[in-house]
């Protein structure tokens, strides 16, 4: 069952510091390339991935082809990408060992929820952390050097 209740979703937020954005975008319009600012100024490390534009830069981070790339162990996985699409993604976040993923507003795909939690990751659809981040009173992250 996918993560509802706020005190789950905002103590999913409070313990995550990578997010890896499947679906992130290089153009300012694009509501990814928001959120994906709103993130990092909250204090979270956010990774581009995107095979459209891999090898590009998104707010000082490289852009990557696709999750298995990445050599850092990804929190949560937020994907902006349509309902349909997002079962690759899931796939791919069950693949690396995500801790959870997270469908975007209008993302909503019980199937892939479904393999995601049989893997052992929390689920989270149809919501926007930049929304629930302030919604939920999420306090920024302390940088890396503050919690050593």
């Amino acid at each position: 069952m996918p993560l509802t209740a706020d005190a789950d979703i905002k103590a999913l937020l409070e313990g995550a510091r990578t997010i890896a954005m499947v679906g992130a975008s290089d153009r300012p319009a694009r509501p990814s390339y928001g959120v994906m600012a709103r993130l990092q100024q909250h204090g979270y490390r956010v990774i581009p991935v995107n095979p459209q534009i891999t090898g590009e830069h998104v707010h000082g981070e490289f852009v990557f082809r696709e999750l298995s790339q990445l050599g850092d162990p990804i929190d949560i996985v937020d994907i902006f990408r349509n309902s349909a699409a997002a079962g690759e993604a899931v796939d791919q976040a069950i693949a690396v060992g995500a801790k959870a993923v997270w469908m975007q507003l209008g993302v909503v795909n019980h199937e892939a929820a479904a393999r995601a939690e049989a893997a052992g990751l929390q689920v989270v659809m149809d919501r926007c952390p930049a929304i629930d981040i302030p919604a939920l009173g999420v306090a920024p992250i302390p940088a890396a050097a503050d919690r050593e």
